[in-house]
């Protein structure tokens, strides 16, 4: 009887896409696979061959020498990663063999790496099995269901199985190669080997390029005059000269001497509304920037986090996804997944919302040109119970939910009002913003509040009282503050991801930078585990939260 073979990329997986194919399945005795009357499942762990070392083409090259560089093999040869993968692989090679498989379906992750995976233990196992491609962007029973019933052909994904070769190749040329270049013309500066790498290196730069900015600014000195003003009626508000112009010393003096004790005059009050839009559904490097921002949270730490959300939990959709929309088919989707996100009272409200709409405002929600292998990440369309999950999957849940229900609420809206109170020809400004209509914030349970004064010299927004324009303004108090100039400020792990993620913007060559737009360094999927590279060769270290 013919069987279908299905290579998943771990036994977790594995036991998923059993539970949701007809019939049912039974552990093998290599226990390393699961039989079933039309299917057998088995699974890769992970990248179980690699590139193999230089010495494998040629055992001069155990040696390092820089006469034998560069190194660049004409074709290049795979080899088990280690004992353990290689009896893994022996298994999955031996299951392709078999007479009654007549059909290979590659289920390895939906992505350029599971391509590979699979890809080269395809390659190793020499056949020439079809194969079919599973591809899942959410590890629901229906999910998986649908995704079965929509196989593609293997050649489908020759071009991404092609990047994942050419990814794959080029880091072992540059690694090898630079690494063993660097580490003999620096042997007597270092006791070992120099780890260099194709994007290692690159975004070791930006921290190290930072850090030798941080290390030669010179602080200079600057001063701020601010001032409090009372209209009548103990109305009281801030301000600074020029809404925080610097100055030197010598003219903040001159304004204070002039202008201290002496009544102003409100010159000029404007208002007017602003509005601030939700932002748009997470990608994986956005993600990984706000949990890094908002609870400290390494890249590498949410990347696992959102993982366990995606197969254990199935509660996210597919975690390393470069896109920020989703794509039309998925419309019918948003208020069924809405509705089951606010089956949880922490989001009832916000979902009540979106389940209500009589229309979804999708313009920058839906963009088919903008989705390439997986739309954003969302919840997924089925019931999450958030008494299974850790304090760390529950507070990336806890972003994604709310990002996705927000971006379905309408603007936030301001009220900004700008005061100028002139005080012996001398103007002082200050602003502030009150949230009147919470939009979008509601979800996140602001409904009214003056924003936070950010770590700048303009004094940022306050709760101003009622003034009106052309009312006095005693001067209560008046000083001049003496500040320094501030070097830039060392990498977080979110301003890094963002620095990788828009690297190349700063090249002057323009064909250089063309190249680079809207690519970056590293993937999503990368970034973590180089920034965690670095990490583990002491070539960067982690202060504080990870």
């Amino acid at each position: 009887m013919p069987k279908t073979l299905v290579v998943a990329e771990k036994p977790s997986v594995a036991r998923d896409l059993a539970g949701a194919l007809p019939g049912s399945f039974t552990q093998a005795k290599d226990k390393a696979s699961l039989e079933g009357d039309d299917y057998v499942i088995t699974w890769a762990v992970g990248h179980l061959v690699g590139l193999a070392e230089p010495d494998k083409y040629d055992p001069k090259l155990k040696k390092w020498r820089f006469a034998d560089l560069p190194i660049v093999p004409e074709k290049f040869k795979l080899v088990p990663n280690d004992d353990k993968a290689k009896k893994q692989l022996g298994v999955i090679h031996r299951q392709m063999a078999r007479d009654e498989v007549e059909t290979v379906i590659n289920a390895c992750d939906a992505g350029r790496e599971g391509e590979l995976i699979f890809a080269y233990v395809y390659e190793t196992a020499k056949t020439k099995k079809p194969v079919q491609r599973l591809w899942l962007s959410s590890m629901t029973r229906r999910a998986i269901e649908e995704a079965f019933g929509q196989l593609r052909e293997g050649e489908e994904m020759r071009s991404l199985e092609d990047a994942a070769r050419s990814r794959s190749e080029a880091d072992w040329v540059v690694g090898m190669n630079a690494t063993r270049a660097a580490s003999i013309r620096l042997r007597a500066a270092f006791d070992g080997a120099v780890s260099l790498g194709r994007v290692q290196t690159p975004t070791l730069a930006l921290v190290a390029r930072r850090e030798v900015e941080i290390r030669e600014f010179k602080p200079e000195p600057y001063w701020l005059v601010e001032a409090l003003f009372a209209a009548s009626g103990e109305r009281t508000y801030s301000a600074r000269y020029l809404g925080g112009k610097r100055i030197a010393e010598d003219e903040a003096s001159r304004i204070v001497e002039e202008a201290k004790g002496k009544s102003g005059v409100i010159t000029k009050l404007e208002t007017k509304e602003e509005t601030e839009r939700p932002q748009l559904l997470y990608d994986l490097t956005s993600l990984q920037r706000h949990a890094n921002t908002l609870h400290g949270f390494s890249a590498r730490r949410t990347l696992s986090a959102a993982q366990k959300l995606y197969e254990e939990h199935k509660a996210l959709t597919y975690p390393r996804t470069n896109s920020r929309f989703v794509t039309g088919d998925m419309i019918e989707e948003i208020k069924p997944i809405a509705e089951l996100v606010g089956h949880n009272p922490a989001y009832r409200k916000g979902a009540e919302y979106v389940v209500g709409l009589a229309e979804l405002p999708l313009g920058r929600v839906v963009n088919d040109a903008k989705v390439q292998d997986h739309h954003a990440i969302i919840p997924t369309k089925s019931e999450h119970d958030l008494s299974r999950m850790g304090a760390d999957e529950l507070k990336v849940y806890d972003l994604v939910a709310k990002r996705f229900l927000a971006i379905f609420h309408p603007d936030a809206k301001f009220e900004r009002t700008r005061v100028e109170t002139t005080v012996a020809d001398h103007v002082f400004r200050t602003s502030g913003r009150v949230l009147v209509e919470a939009g979008w914030r509601s979800v996140y349970g602001e409904e009214a509040r003056t924003q936070d004064k950010p770590e700048d010299d303009s004094g940022g927004d306050q709760r101003l009282p009622k003034l009106e324009q052309g009312e006095d303004a005693e001067t209560r108090e008046m000083e001049s503050l003496r500040k320094e100039t501030q070097p830039p400020r060392r990498f977080t792990e979110a301003s890094l991801l963002a620095a990788m993620e828009s690297a190349g913007k700063e090249i002057e060559d323009e064909e250089l930078r063309e190249a680079m737009k809207d690519s970056g360094i590293g993937t999503p999927a990368t970034r973590a585990s180089i920034i965690e590279r670095l990490i583990s060769v002491a070539y960067i270290e982690r202060e504080g939260r990870a």
